[in-house]
């Protein structure tokens, strides 16, 4: 969480401003002049997307049942086919679960992914990997590595002056921190839920007593005083701070800013078209954010871990109000022209055993996982590869985590070959692997 006042602040991470200022200097202190300038040029010099594309996150975290939502096998013996049935869509040939009938009138503007895999069953390790593209070298509660959310932050900056590149509704999931891009690349965290009638986003307002003129006399006071220490340090450290602050600034005075997040200037009925709840309205948010101009908006839609009674959690609560909130959104966007530019991507850190297990749930399984894109001009109204049986693992066509990544980096017009030093001042590429899905994207 970030706040704007006082002298200290915690990070995604859970680290405050002066551990983070210990940490950088342990790390980013080694760089030498000319592997910063280097950097610098890279930026400089690195080609930004041909048209304001933008990316919403939907992030399942605890991880979502494939098989009894986008990939049932009705046809598998019961004790791994579960209690849902599937239901047609207004895609010939393609089906996904009964609890989904809002989403199944929507499916020619989505496809779906039914083959990613990856090995990984831990939450931390599973998710970091999925929200930076790279395993992890050990279980650990912060980011090894930056989310992708950070760096579309620093390739691309927000597609409009004062607002983040960067957001995390209501909160910024674990592991979408900068890591050692640094701090002025964490996602800006709201820290409130949309849905609730106090609503209002934390550190957005001016303290009592202080206007904009005494803000921007304190802003040059502090620039001031930090000019000598900032002129001698080289590690970047510095610049990353005066990077957050100005963008802080410009946000707590910016009218656009202001607008994008007062969520109370939607229709009341357009509000109940995504459901009066956390998801639905971070759903809804999103769409403002974006379209105000913000590159990239996380939407922590959380809760899937389902080890016991999957089928009542699911059918009672997540799936109806996943349902709702998606069809609105994807319907919302197209009418005002945004999915073209935008891509909204749907996933959390692996799939659910299509085993059923003796607590009626499915626990942790990453041999197959579904995916869904929508929009950022990509090839909707597909179902793309095949499981088994039993919905196991890929039988046709199996796609990687960083498949998925390529296809979005893609979008957004990010080279992944561009790399950065960390802070052992090693070079690492933004993306590893992958290859961006040709059934989308061709």
């Amino acid at each position: 969480m970030l706040s704007f006042f006082g002298d200290k602040y915690a990070s995604c991470d859970g680290l405050s401003r002066r551990n983070f200022l210990k940490a950088g200097a342990l790390g980013l202190g080694s760089l030498g002049l000319g592997d910063i300038l280097r950097l610098r040029a890279d930026q400089a010099n690195r080609g930004a997307a041909t048209r304001d594309t933008s990316v919403i996150l939907i992030w399942k975290g605890g991880g979502p049942s494939h098989i009894d939502t986008w990939d049932l096998k009705p046809q598998a013996p019961a004790e791994y086919r579960g209690e849902f049935r599937p239901i047609a869509t207004n895609v010939n040939g393609i089906q996904i679960s009964e609890h989904l009938p809002r989403s199944a009138r929507v499916m020619d503007k989505f496809s779906i992914l039914r083959s990613v895999t990856h090995p990984d069953a831990g939450h931390d390790s599973a998710s970091h990997y999925l929200l930076t593209g790279y395993k992890p070298t050990n279980d650990i509660p912060a980011n090894e590595m930056p989310s992708y959310g950070s760096i579309v932050a620093r390739e691309r900056g927000p597609n409009r002056p004062g607002l983040p590149a960067y957001i995390g509704v209501p909160q910024a999931p674990g592991h979408t921190a900068a890591a050692y891009l640094g701090v002025a690349y964490n996602p800006f965290s709201l820290g409130s839920d949309p849905s609730t009638s106090n609503f209002s986003v934390r550190n957005l307002t001016l303290p009592s007593g202080i206007s904009v003129n005494r803000l921007e006399n304190r802003r040059q006071l502090l620039a001031s005083i930090d000019t000598l220490r900032r002129e001698t340090d080289q590690s970047g450290l510095m610049e990353g701070f005066d990077a957050f602050n100005r963008r802080a600034f410009e946000m707590v005075t910016s009218p656009a800013a202001q607008r994008a997040f007062d969520i109370n200037q939607e229709n009341a009925r357009l509000r109940e078209s995504y459901g009066m709840n956390r998801v639905g309205q971070s759903m809804l948010l999103a769409r403002r954010l974006v379209e105000a101009g913000v590159t990239f908006v996380t939407v922590d839609a959380g809760g899937w871990d389902t080890h016991a009674n999957n089928f009542e959690a699911l059918k009672s609560r997540k799936l109806p109000e996943f349902d709702m909130g998606w069809a609105a959104l994807l319907e919302d966007m197209q009418t005002r022209g945004l999915l073209e530019n935008t891509l909204v991507l749907v996933w959390g850190e692996f799939g659910r055993t299509p085993r059923i297990n003796p607590a009626m749930g499915r626990d942790h399984w990453p041999g197959a996982m579904s995916v869904v894109f929508a929009g950022g001009g990509l090839r909707m109204g597909q179902a793309i590869g095949v499981t088994d049986d039993r919905a196991e693992y890929p039988r046709e066509r199996p796609l990687t985590p960083e498949d998925v990544l390529a296809t979005m980096y893609q979008v957004l017009g990010i080279d992944t070959n561009i790399d950065y030093l960390n802070e052992a001042q090693r070079p690492i590429k933004i993306l590893s692997g992958g290859t961006p899905v040709r059934e989308l994207v061709g």
